[in-house]
């Protein structure tokens, strides 16, 4: 680890890298490890500070993850993060029971006492967001409260000696309206850490690590089309140059036109060679009858790889096989605590793999959230075009009809989202959401349409504002734009007669539906 670096330990949390991410933007280097690392590694990273993140479970349940009291000895200041905070308490021997009244998303906190680092030039009163139902009960006499809600009387606590802080809230995420602020006053006022870490040498570093673990091998890139796979593909290119093969395989799941754009924006704007194969009957055959959406992902993760081996066979001394996986691909797909993790989706560039894969993994921003992704991308000077495209998920379409895929309901889709996306760019929207498309339901619903009755799909609109991806709002948009899509989709696509719009936040949901 470097020099003034804060150690991150996870329990679990789908926010545990949220909190690595924006300890970096301001400029410090943070690593996460597991909960139950030895305290003598902890000790070896000679860390600034420690951190414990959220967990999916409950201090009171069977086997909880927990660590040893020997970590309250030593002399490095801790920050307890909702089951962080709770755990904390617990092992200075406080209980921990269910709430009466469980908190999620935005609440307003009020600080108790000012005499402290943590809430330096933070108001008495602000949002913040919460995602929990359990909470302290008999407060150890060794820590003094500095903050509650309406209905949590122990919302922040402090160590009445020792640098031991801890908040039931999350200010690692963007709805908590002072959280950088917490953040900053904990790595800079009570850690003492100095700034050491920028972007720029995370790029150097990677393009030279590339060169040396490939060397004089080959790399096949599976290319979506994304943001994610145009910088991966564009630093990979940059350190090996024409040793990097892009493979766009054409699963009869993207969007109207989509291999068209693709074949443009990388033989005329990015100067890449991209092969593009047709496997659409495959994957259509593959997903014949199949309405589990895990099994969905693991499907087509099995039939890309599988491709690609096929592939690589035909290019001679390929190695290794390049992904667009970002943080957050890895986090919702987490398998590395097993019993200890909540899985919120598997993506098919991780949950797909096969154990026995013959190619080497290439990942190089796997350790980076989608807006630090963007900002690579902006060094690279990669155009705007691609790098403000909207995210789309690697099983495509198959994600977005929900229950069983056919060609019909596949064509449905590609033409409402075609609808979609010119009224955004005719509205002057498209830049300013961060993901918008449709859902198709397997609901039908009866309409009137010229007079006579309909019974036809329910599908959903779906545009969310998001930073990182890990949590969204819907976007708040025009009426009149909602109605021209409504208006336009419904008498355009037929095989639609009804369109709802999704104001779920996430949490509790997830920006996909499957």
């Amino acid at each position: 680890m470097k020099k003034d670096s804060i150690l991150i330990l996870d329990f679990g949390s789908q926010y545990s890298q949220i909190i690595a991410r924006k300890i970096r933007d301001i400029g410090v280097y943070a690593i996460v490890y597991p909960y139950n690392i030895s305290m003598n590694h902890i000790l070896s990273k000679k860390p600034k500070g420690i951190i414990l993140s959220g967990s999916p479970f409950s201090i009171y349940e069977k086997n909880p993850p927990l660590i040893s009291k020997n970590i309250l000895q030593i002399n490095i200041p801790i920050l307890g993060i909702c089951y962080g905070m709770q755990l904390l308490a617990f092992l200075f021997g406080g209980d921990i029971k269910k709430s009466e009244y469980k908190e999620y998303g935005k609440t307003n906190f009020i600080i108790d006492n000012y005499n402290h680092h943590l809430f330096h030039g933070i108001p008495k009163k602000s949002i913040v967001w919460m995602s929990h139902c359990d909470q302290i009960h008999n407060l150890p006499k060794e820590l003094k409260i500095i903050g509650h809600t309406s209905s949590c009387y122990a919302s922040a606590f402090i160590h009445k000696i020792k640098n031991i802080y801890a908040v039931q809230f999350h200010p690692e995420v963007n709805h908590t309206e002072f959280g950088i602020s917490i953040i900053k006053n904990f790595i800079f006022n009570i850690c003492k850490c100095i700034i050491n870490w920028d972007l720029n040498n995370f790029l150097k570093i990677t393009i030279e690590k590339i060169k040396k673990r490939v060397y004089n091998k080959k790399v096949i890139l599976g290319f979506s089309g994304g943001v994610d796979s145009f910088v991966t593909a564009y630093i990979i290119h940059k350190a090996i140059g024409k040793s990097l093969h892009c493979i766009f395989i054409d699963t009869g799941l993207l969007l109207k036109q989509e291999k068209e754009k693709i074949s443009y924006l990388c033989n005329k704007k990015m100067n890449f060679n991209i092969k593009i194969i047709n496997a659409k009957k495959r994957f259509l055959s593959s997903l014949n009858g199949v309405i589990d959406p895990e099994k969905k992902r693991k499907i087509i993760g099995k039939e890309f790889i599988s491709i690609f081996q096929k592939e690589s066979k035909k290019i001679k001394n390929v190695e290794f096989l390049a992904q667009g996986t970002i943080y957050s691909d890895v986090i919702e797909s987490s398998l590395k605590y097993k019993k200890k993790n909540s899985i919120i989706k598997s993506h098919h560039n991780v949950g797909g793999l096969p154990t026995l894969m013959k190619l080497k993994l290439l990942e190089p921003l796997k350790k980076l959230f989608k807006d630090e992704v963007r900002k690579i991308g902006k060094e690279l000077k990669i155009p705007k075009q691609i790098l403000y495209r909207h995210p789309f998920p690697g099983p495509g379409l198959s994600i977005r009809i929900i229950g069983e895929i056919n060609q019909k309901k596949i064509s449905i889709v590609q033409k409402a989202d075609n609808i979609l996306f010119q009224e955004l760019q005719n509205y002057n929207i498209y830049n300013y959401v961060s993901q918008a498309f449709i859902i198709l339901l397997p609901i039908k619903t009866v309409g009137v349409m010229g007079d006579k009755r309909t019974y036809k799909y329910t599908s959903v609109l779906r545009i969310t504002n998001t930073e990182d991806f890990m949590t969204a709002t819907f976007s708040r948009l025009p009426y009149d734009f909602l109605e021209k899509v409504s208006n336009r989709i419904i008498n355009e696509v037929d095989g639609i007669n009804r369109l709802v719009y999704d104001i779920t936040s996430k949490p509790p949901a997830t920006i996909e539906w499957e």
